[in-house]
């Protein structure tokens, strides 16, 4: 049923989802029909779970065995859920989080992750369907850095904004179209940087919930920093800002 970090046949990828295994990815062939398939479809919107159809040919490279036209990949990593984010808070003086919204190459999300864990970051919030998978080129270019820091998987960013927010958790979204900069934001308290992709950036709505948008200021001709790069810049002025306090 298992090889590693994957889980074929489609009771057992029905099953593995009912048992809160955590799930990176489904992938199904395309053209299947009848009742399993609907319930396994069914499971998979139901818990927001990247998923995509694929041809027959793509499933038999990732499996050998008889995965009757459907393949789950497993994260490495545990994930923690919404209603943990509110238990750690509750336990929290002076919380740093990061949220990632839309962040979609495995490399920069590896990046990001190192970045975080060693600014001291106590967690990374991602959405569910909207991030990039943890697969060995994440956990490689985290440097293992994956493995030391919680990773809060929400169906809503907003939901976990808010979250944050009745805490008095200050959000801080990242935006090249802001008109103040991030050395101009007091950081030394509560606070949650949120950064977007470099092909969307941040959900429009997320930006309209967020307690203040800040920018980096730039003077050279290029317009705009590799995400992974301004997302060290931002986390390293709350280290800065707090080691003043």
């Amino acid at each position: 049923m298992t090889k590693k970090s994957e889980i074929y046949g489609i009771r057992s990828v029905i099953e593995a989802i009912k048992s809160s295994n955590d799930i990176d990815k489904v992938f199904i062939q395309k053209g299947l029909k009848g009742n399993l398939i609907g319930q396994l479809e069914s499971l998979i919107r139901k818990n927001k779970i990247n998923f995509s159809y694929v041809p027959v040919e793509k499933l038999n490279r990732l499996s050998k065995k008889n995965h009757q036209g459907v393949i789950a990949r497993i994260s490495p990593v545990k994930f923690y859920n919404l209603k943990e984010i509110d238990n750690f808070l509750n336990n929290s003086d002076n919380p740093f989080f990061l949220i990632l919204d839309q962040i979609s190459d495995v490399r920069n999300f590896g990046a990001i992750i190192r970045t975080a864990e060693i600014s001291g970051v106590d967690g990374i919030i991602v959405s569910n369907n909207s991030t990039a998978p943890i697969n060995a080129d994440t956990i490689k270019t985290s440097a293992g850095a994956i493995f030391n820091i919680p990773i809060f998987k929400v169906n809503h960013i907003k939901d976990a904004i808010f979250s944050l927010q009745s805490h008095n958790v200050l959000i801080v979204s990242a935006s090249e179209k802001a008109s103040q900069n991030i050395y101009s934001i007091n950081l030394k308290k509560g606070v949650a940087l949120v950064m977007g992709s470099e092909q969307k950036g941040i959900n429009k709505s997320v930006i309209n919930i967020s307690d203040h948008v800040v920018k980096l200021p730039m003077y050279g001709k290029i317009e705009s920093l590799n995400v992974s790069v301004a997302c060290g810049i931002f986390l390293y002025e709350v280290v800065r800002q707090r080691m003043n306090l």
